[in-house]
Parts: structure tokens; sequence; C-alpha cells
């Protein structure tokens, strides 16, 4: 029975994927800033394909990234022969190297934001692959976490799809001890993901979901964790929490997870959002910052939260119309202003209404700054991830889709 629920499971998240192989959309940026294509993705065998995860500044301006897709190896996973997906390394030249090949043995369709350490190797996960030891029936394997020093791998630890989690969609964070954290959307005691700990190359699993009657506690992790300055973790799950919401499944919960004891924060009801997908952000005061892909009043577009340290959520934005943008999967970023910023998956001025690059204002105003795909698509389409913005205020990011060869792009929006 737990097989075949966690089997369901993760043919439901590969099924995001095919939204990428869409015939699917430009408009200019907002006045004022710039629009640029720094990559086009080129797919197999050269290159990646559908950059799910965000991307990584080094101190130098390189950004470094994983695609889902592409690669040099076309055998694994549900990949439907487009591959492993790459991790990759952009130079500020805009020159690409593909810094690993996944195989599938060593993992396989990250979608992951990777980490840095002090020494420059990069952390990160794969949602599926590591090997057949899988409990969910996928002979290619539950998912890893991975290390890459230069153009080396080391798988890290290996998902069983048991009791220790299966499919770890998100990337990791690291405390100040050198331990990671991550979260996986299945597996676990009760088979709704577990947040976990990795020392070294050892796991502990931290919470398993779904322990509380109809999943109180949350079910279904697809977003990563932040850490506060005392360790404790915060995060959502994307269904369970109140099951009297307007969604069936449960509208999904914030939760704070100390030492193995979880609180939940906020359990969504619809109107003030349902379905978080995304990794939260926090500021200085101790304030949470995040979006849902559904739920908020009128279409039901999504919305932009903000949980105070009393534990009170406030809607700052509702996604009303399809030119604002609709269902963003990725959390949001703030400027010293307390200006947010993130993507939508859908919405937007362009063809097809592919999505949006957009800041919402402190005090809850929408602007979009870039909506993808008015002709050809050459900008992108559809992105997933979240942004990062660098000192001097330029705004990176990924798009699942489009571009020159439609397998996504790497863009920059300069202030």
């Amino acid at each position: 029975m737990k097989s075949t629920r966690l089997t369901t499971r993760w043919a439901a998240t590969v099924a995001l994927t095919a939204l990428f192989w869409l015939t699917i959309g430009r408009s200019p940026a907002a006045e004022g800033q710039t629009f640029k294509v720094l990559h086009s993705f080129l797919g197999q065998p050269k290159d990646g394909s559908a950059p799910l995860g965000g991307l990584l500044l080094d101190s130098a301006g390189n950004l470094y990234g994983t695609t889902l897709q592409g690669g040099k190896y076309s055998s694994c996973h549900d990949s439907g022969g487009y591959g492993c997906g790459i991790v990759f390394k952009l130079d500020t030249n805009g020159g690409e190297t593909v810094l690993h090949n996944f195989n599938g043995s060593d993992g396989a369709g990250s979608s992951a934001t990777l980490i840095m350490d002090a020494n420059g190797d990069l952390y990160g996960t794969a949602a599926v692959g590591g090997g057949s030891g899988c409990n969910t029936g996928d002979s290619v394997g539950c998912g890893v976490v991975f290390k890459l020093s230069g153009d080396k791998e080391t798988v890290l630890y290996r998902f069983t799809g048991g009791a220790d989690g299966a499919f770890p969609w998100a990337g990791l964070v690291m405390d100040a001890s050198g331990s990671f954290y991550g979260t996986t959307n299945a597996g676990g005691e009760y088979g709704g993901g577990v947040v976990f700990k990795l020392v070294g190359k050892k796991e502990t699993v931290l919470h398993s979901f779904c322990s509380e009657n109809n999943c109180k506690d949350g079910d279904y992790l697809t977003s990563g964790l932040i850490v506060d300055a005392t360790g404790n973790l915060y995060g959502t799950a994307t269904y369970g929490g109140d099951f009297n919401c307007d969604y069936p499944y449960g509208c999904g919960v914030v939760f704070r997870l100390t030492g193995t004891i979880e609180t939940v924060l906020h359990s969504f009801k619809g109107p003030d959002g349902a379905y978080p997908v995304a990794t939260l952000s926090m500021d200085a005061s101790g304030d949470l910052f995040g979006t849902t892909s559904n739920g908020g009043k009128g279409l039901r577009g999504g919305t932009v939260f903000k949980i105070g340290e009393d534990g009170k959520e406030r809607v700052l934005h509702t996604f009303r119309s399809a030119h604002g943008g609709s269902d963003p999967q990725a959390g949001v970023i703030r400027d010293a202003q307390g200006n947010l910023y993130g993507t939508t998956l859908y919405g937007g001025s362009g063809r097809g209404c592919c999505g949006t690059v957009f800041e919402v204002t402190a005090d809850g105003k929408e602007k979009v700054l870039h909506s993808f795909c008015t002709t050809d698509c050459s900008d992108g389409a559809n992105p997933m991830a979240g942004l990062i913005m660098d000192a001097k205020g330029n705004i990176y990011g990924t798009a699942s889709n489009g571009g020159v060869n439609r397998n996504g792009t790497i863009f920059m929006i300069t202030p």
C-alpha cells in the first residue's frame, strides 16, 4: 500500500514536467528596467534542459544551478528520453560549463537550488536516482543528496523510500556547524514526507508528516527549509492542515521545527491561500514571507503572504488577473526597502500566458517586471524557480521552458 502511494506521488510530481514540452511565452520589462537572456539551454546531449531550481551566485559573479533533464545520459527515471539532468556554471561572460552529468545511479532529475561551502564545494539533491533500493518500485532510485567538488561528484546519501523519505524535490540548507537539512515529498513513517538532517553521510529524520489525524501537521513537501539564528527550521507543506478549507486534502501549512518538535504556525483555508509549494524567506525581525500556488479571493491564482512573529497571517497580494500573473511556484526575495520579488508560472501579457517576474511593494501593490513569451518565446516561459539579487540590484532567475531551443533560459533584469 505504501509503495503504491509513493509511486503515485512521484508520478504526480513528474507530471509537473509535462508543461515544459507544451508549445507555448515575452513582453518588454517594466519601464526603466532591462531584461536580458544570459543563456538558452540546448538540451541533449551537450547541455541541460528544464531548469526548475533557482540560481546560486558566488562572490565573483558566477551563477550555478541544476536542470531536471538534458545532459549526456538519457536512460533514467521518467524523462521520456530527455535526459537525467546536469549541474552547470555560467561565468560572468555568459559562458556555460557543464560541471556534472547525472547518469541515474548517482542521481537524476534535480530541481534543487545549490548551496556552496567555504571551500567552494557545491551541495544539492536529485529527486530520483541513486540505485534500485527504493520502496516505491522506481527501479532507478528514490533520490540522493550529493556533493560536487570541481567536477567530482560524491553521493552523500541515497534515499530508500522507507522511513528515511523519498524524492527530495527541494535543495538543502546548512547550519553554522555544517549540518545539512532538507525535505522529501514522500516516504517517512506515515507516507507524507520528512524533514531530515544529514551529518556526514548519516541521515536522521526529524519529523515524519501525516503523523496526526488527517495530516493536520502537513502532507507532501516540495519546498526547502530556512533556518533562523537559534536553529529553528521553517517550511511549508502543500497539503494537510485544516480539512475544513475550500480544497480537498487540506490547503497546506506553514510550520516550524524546533529539534524534533513541529509547530503548525498557520493552516491555510482557501481565501487566504492554498497549496504552498515554495520555500519561505525571513526578514531581520523574524517575519516570514511566502507564496501559495492557489487560493486567494477572486480567480484563486495564488497569494503572497506574511506571517508575523505573533503568528498572524496577512495576505499582501492576491493574483486576480491573468495579466498580473498566476500560480506562483517559487518564494519571494526582499530588498532593503521591503519590496518583494518573485515569479509566476502562468499569466502575464505574453502569448500563452507563460508567466511573469513581479514586484510587490511594501504596501501590497504589484508591478509586472516582465511577461514571458511575446512572439517566439526566446526569452523563456513558465518560470518555476525563485529569484536572486546581487548588490547592484540586478535580478537573476531561470525559466523552465522557452528559449531558442525550448529547453529553458537563464535571465537577468537590471534596474
